[in-house]
């Protein structure tokens, strides 16, 4: 069973390159996640990375928009998406020197992250993103 399910109603910002990332995104963790419950270390290492990766292109696009279109509120939601990929890289760092795991735990803690963020500060961007 899928850990996370994106929906227009609930995640939808009616901006199509940042609802189909944030699709994407969901499909990472939920992969990950199923990873996680099987402890290949290796695979996981590797899903970890891609996620992070994509998730910081993700942030790097959706505030190039921001700033093209004058979104009021860039700063704030920056700062948001920074200190997400400071604890990422973070994690990422003491998962490969084999200094932390990744399990359900963490794809949990990135669903939580998400369900508040997307709903709650993404939809906030949408009209100015899609005028």
């Amino acid at each position: 069973m899928a850990l996370m399910t994106w929906t227009a109603a609930e995640y939808g910002t009616n901006v199509g390159f940042a609802d189909d990332q944030h699709k994407t995104i969901f499909d990472m963790v939920n992969k990950l996640h199923d990873t996680a419950a099987a402890g290949n270390r290796a695979e996981i290492g590797k899903q970890l990375d891609a996620l992070i990766d994509y998730v910081v292109m993700h942030f790097q696009a959706e505030e190039t928009e921001m700033q093209k279109k004058g979104y009021a509120d860039f700063t704030a939601h920056k700062a948001e998406h920074d200190k997400l990929v400071g604890v990422c890289a973070d994690l990422q760092k003491k998962f490969h020197a084999g200094q932390a795991e990744v399990n359900q735990d963490t794809t949990r803690f990135v669903r939580d992250w998400l369900v508040n963020h997307i709903p709650k500060v993404d939809k906030l961007y949408g009209p100015c993103l899609s005028a």
